[in-house]
């Protein structure tokens, strides 16, 4: 079986991968992330995608039997991705734009071997409830939304904000588990492969 490598900091990719099994590595694989002139959120999510797969290809290319896992999620409202915020007034920003209303969350993946490379988009809608600023400011202040596209975390304290949800729960966290078992699969990769080594 191929050594799947997972080219991502994020500890939630992480733990949604060994939530179904899969053994990996994680490596690091930093891309340049701004978005091109005219680039469509999806186009933008999946180039990211395979870019920071072909990126970790760089570093196991000396493994002959490897695959890449690479991701990339997107917050989006009225057509604008909504980034990782850089201070409290542009994660309080965010909040209040996303309060009361539905946005997209999409997450691309790629997988690559040395031969072939293949993506999926997976598509989501979250709806927020109304949130007030105070509450916006006390969700800054947990340091949560420091490192999170659209600046909340579905999976952590910014559940509570979460009205509905249209779609994959583990997208919006940052690996879609049904399309990326399928990938997977496809290059040889099985799920549950703790319990077929009991």
């Amino acid at each position: 079986m191929k050594q799947l490598y997972l080219a991502s900091g994020s500890p939630r990719r992480r733990e949604l991968l060994t939530q179904i099994g899969v053994s990996f590595c994680a490596i690091s694989a930093d891309i340049d992330e701004t978005p091109l002139a005219q680039e469509s959120p999806s186009a933008y999510v999946e180039r990211l995608a395979r870019g920071k797969a072909e990126a970790g290809r760089d570093v196991v290319v000396s493994d002959a039997q490897y695959c890449v896992l690479g991701a990339d999620t997107a917050v989006v409202l009225d057509g604008k991705i909504l980034g990782k915020p850089v201070d409290e007034a542009q994660a309080c920003a965010m909040l209040m734009q996303l309060a009361g209303r539905e946005h997209e969350v999409l997450t691309a993946i790629a997988v690559l071997d040395a031969e072939r490379c293949e993506s999926r988009v997976v598509r989501s809608l979250v709806r927020f409830r109304n949130i007030s600023g105070e509450e916006a400011a006390a969700y800054w202040a947990s340091r949560e939304p420091c490192d999170k596209a659209g600046g909340y975390g579905i999976q952590g304290l910014g559940a509570v904000f979460v009205a509905g949800l249209n779609g994959s729960y583990s997208a919006v966290v940052g690996l879609p588990l049904c399309e990326t078992a399928e990938l997977l699969g496809y290059f040889g990769i099985p799920c549950w492969q703790t319990l077929n080594a009991r």
